[in-house]
C-alpha cells in the first residue's frame, strides 16, 4: 500500500505540473507587432424564452471595441413563449447590421435548428456565436479577429459565471473553472474534447466542409463540443481565445434542479466522443475520484492520506494560480469542500445521464 500512494503522490504531482505549464501556454498571450485588419465577423444567437437578459447582451455586444460596420448581429428566437422577439427588435437601431429571425420552419431539432437557420443568413466569412444570457467583454470580438487572422479555424473563448454569495453560485462557479482548465489543458495537448457555446468562432467556409450540424445529431445538444469533435476528425487547427477581456460572462443555473438538468444534456453528448477524448476523460476523472475514495480506507491504510493530501495540494494550486484569471475568488475551505463535491457530482451526472431522458428546454 505504501509503495501505491507514493506511485499516486507521484502522479498527481506530474499531472499538476503538465496541467499547470499547459495552462500557462494556452492562457499566454502573444504580443504582435502589426494588428491585423478586422475581419468580418457574424455574430449568431439563438434565444429561447430570454427577454429578461437581452439588456446585457445587447449593451455589451454594443460596447465592443470593434468597427460596427465590421461585425453583424443575427437573433434568432427559438419559439419562445414570452416577448423575446418584441424585446430584440427594441434593440435593432443601436447596430449597423442587425437581423431579426423567428425559427418556425427550422429543419434540426432544438438549437441547432436555430443557429442552424442563424448561420443560412449570414454574411461574413467567420461565424461567432453566444448566448443570450451572455454579457462579452468588450475585446471579444477583437481576440477573435486576430486569432483567426493567424490562421485558426476553430477558436473557443472563455466563459466564466458571476460570483456571488450562495453556496450554490459558488459551487457553480468552481465547476465551471475546473472544467475551464480540464479543456484548455487538453486543448493545449492537442486533444480538443469540449468548449462553451458562449464563446466559440468557426470559420464559415469549414463550417459549410464539415456538413454543419448534420453530423452533431446523435444528442439534442453538443452544438459545441459535437462540433469540435468533428473539426477534430478533420485536422482542423483550433485554438484558445485567452486575451485580456475577451471573456463572455453569464449567470450560471438557479438551483442544483436547473444544474442537474442542464448537466445530463451535456454528460450525454460526451457518450458520442472520440475514443481519444473518452480515453483520457475516463483515466483523469476515475483517478480523482479514487483518489477521493482514499479517505474511506484510511482506518485500514493510514498511507492511503498521503494520496487524497497530495490531490488536495494539487488541486488547491491549480485553482489558486489561476481563479483571477476568470475573476474568481475561492477560500482554501471552499476548494477543500467543492472538489471533493465535484468528483462527487461527475459520478451523479454520470448516472443521470446515462439512466434518464435528456429534454430540451
Amino acid at each position: 500500500m505504501f509503495e501505491t500512494a507514493i506511485f499516486s503522490i507521484l502522479f498527481f504531482s506530474v499531472f499538476t505540473i503538465l496541467v499547470y505549464t499547459a495552462m500557462w501556454r494556452s492562457l499566454r498571450v502573444k504580443k504582435t507587432i502589426e494588428k491585423p485588419d478586422k475581419l468580418g465577423i457574424s455574430i449568431v444567437i439563438a434565444a429561447k424564452n430570454e427577454q429578461a437578459n437581452l439588456e446585457n447582451l445587447f449593451s455589451a455586444l454594443e460596447n465592443q471595441n470593434y468597427p460596427k460596420e465590421k461585425f453583424e448581429i443575427i437573433f434568432v428566437d427559438d419559439n419562445s413563449t414570452d416577448d423575446t422577439f418584441t424585446e430584440a427588435e427594441k434593440y435593432a437601431s443601436r447596430f449597423l447590421n442587425f437581423h431579426l429571425l423567428k425559427a418556425e420552419n427550422k429543419i434540426l431539432p432544438a438549437k441547432k435548428g436555430a443557429l442552424d437557420l442563424g448561420i443560412s443568413q449570414a454574411r461574413f466569412p467567420f461565424l461567432l456565436f453566444t448566448d443570450a444570457d451572455c454579457a462579452p467583454q468588450n475585446n471579444w470580438l477583437n481576440a477573435f479577429s486576430e486569432k483567426f487572422s493567424a490562421g485558426y479555424e476553430l477558436l473557443f473563448g472563455f466563459a466564466p459565471f458571476h460570483l456571488k454569495k450562495t453556496f450554490a453560485n459558488r459551487f457553480f462557479c468552481f465547476e465551471n473553472l475546473r472544467t475551464t482548465l480540464l479543456t484548455s489543458s487538453a486543448a493545449w495537448f492537442n486533444l480538443p474534447y469540449s468548449a462553451a457555446s458562449r464563446s466559440l468562432g468557426i470559420r464559415k467556409e469549414i463550417f459549410n466542409q464539415l456538413g454543419g450540424f448534420s453530423k452533431t445529431l446523435q444528442t439534442l445538444g453538443g452544438d459545441d463540443d459535437l462540433l469540435i469533435r468533428e473539426a477534430v476528425n478533420n485536422n482542423c487547427k483550433i485554438g484558445i481565445i485567452a486575451a485580456d477581456a475577451s471573456l463572455v460572462f453569464s449567470n450560471p443555473q438557479k438551483s442544483f434542479a436547473d444544474y442537474f438538468l442542464q448537466k445530463r444534456r451535456h454528460t450525454a453528448t460526451s457518450f458520442h466522443y472520440l475514443w481519444q477524448h473518452k480515453l483520457f476523460l475516463a483515466i483523469w476523472h476515475l483517478t480523482n475520484i479514487l483518489a477521493v475514495d482514499s479517505l474511506f480506507i484510511l482506518p485500514f491504510f493510514p498511507e492511503a492520506g498521503f494520496i487524497f493530501l497530495t490531490k488536495i495540494f494539487c488541486d488547491y494550486l491549480i485553482v489558486y494560480s489561476f481563479q483571477r484569471k476568470f475573476s474568481y475568488k475561492f477560500s482554501f475551505g471552499e476548494i477543500f469542500f467543492f472538489q471533493i463535491l465535484y468528483e462527487c457530482f461527475i459520478v451523479v451526472n454520470f448516472l443521470n445521464a446515462k439512466f434518464f431522458k435528456v429534454k430540451w428546454k
